[in-house]
């Protein structure tokens, strides 16, 4: 998947805000490219550009050569919030895509559930609707669902949010293990560093608005991954650089927001002025 020259806008004149400006960057095969910036970036924006649900205002979003004009089922999101239908098992929400398709016989179908299931810890679950489930568990159906629909593009806009630490860090290794079980074209966008690192090959560093790519970094940590690297020189040095950079966006967006204070509060006392 490429991206080229991407610039997204919301609003009319003269209140126009640029969310994406000039955003260029590959999500290579068989990879997992991490996207991290400061809070309110467009990393949302991004996926929904991705997906096909917002189209750019000028540059392209291709998939094998070919340009994205909407959402399809190449590209499938996991998003923040639960997705899963309430009335069904999870086994019936895991195989529901492929059985409507009808891309697999019932045996066929039923193994390959099962299997991905049990990848996940939730071969045991099956027969359980999604109110009898985790929080964790719920986010672990999710991944399987997206997978068993075999997409040429998986997009993970923070799947992991709101999750307690102890079962974040579980999801991260769970979804680390269908990732190395089956690596595809993978983007997993987040907030956190310690989670970026973790889990990319390739990470791609997001200004603040109007958002451009500021590094991506190879991140070339072995896999299989173990949360024993967390404390690694490797892992370390790669944090170190990424919070830099992180830190300068963050100290960028802080003076901006004084300027626009000042402004705001001399107009202020300029207009209170006039009232007396």
């Amino acid at each position: 998947m490429r991206i080229e020259n991407v610039r997204k806008t919301y609003g009319l004149e003269p209140w126009v805000k640029v969310v994406l400006d000039d955003c260029s960057f590959v999500i290579e095969n068989r990879k997992l490219t991490v996207v991290i910036g400061p809070s309110g970036c467009g990393k949302s924006t991004l996926i929904d550009v991705l997906a096909g649900y917002e189209k750019p205002d000028s540059g392209k979003v291709l998939v094998d050569g070919r340009p994205v004009r909407g959402p399809g089922p190449d590209r499938l999101v996991v998003f923040q919030e639960t997705a899963l239908f309430p009335w069904m098992t999870t086994f019936a929400n895991v195989s529901y895509g492929p059985m409507v398709r009808q891309e697999m016989d019932k045996k066929e179908l039923r193994g390959e559930t099962m299997k991905l299931l049990k990848l996940v810890g939730l071969e045991a679950f099956a027969d359980k609707y999604p109110c009898q489930l985790s929080g964790g568990m719920v986010r672990r159906a999710e991944l399987v669902r997206a997978l068993i629909n075999r997409p040429k593009v998986m997009l993970m806009d923070e799947p992991f949010r709101g999750l307690d630490a102890m079962t974040r860090a579980l999801m991260q290794e769970y979804y680390l293990r269908l990732f190395e079980a089956r690596p595809g074209t993978n983007l997993f966008v987040t907030s956190e560093i310690e989670e970026a690192i973790f889990l990319a090959d390739r990470l791609i560093i997001m200004s603040n608005r109007p958002t451009r790519i500021r590094k991506i970094m190879n991140i070339d940590l072995q896999r299989p991954r173990e949360f024993k690297i967390l404390t690694s020189k490797e892992y370390l040095r790669y944090k170190g650089e990424a919070l830099d950079i992180l830190y300068d966006e963050a100290m960028k967006d802080f003076h901006s927001g004084m300027k626009v204070a000042n402004v705001d509060f001399l107009e202020a006392c300029s207009q209170a002025g006039k009232d007396f």
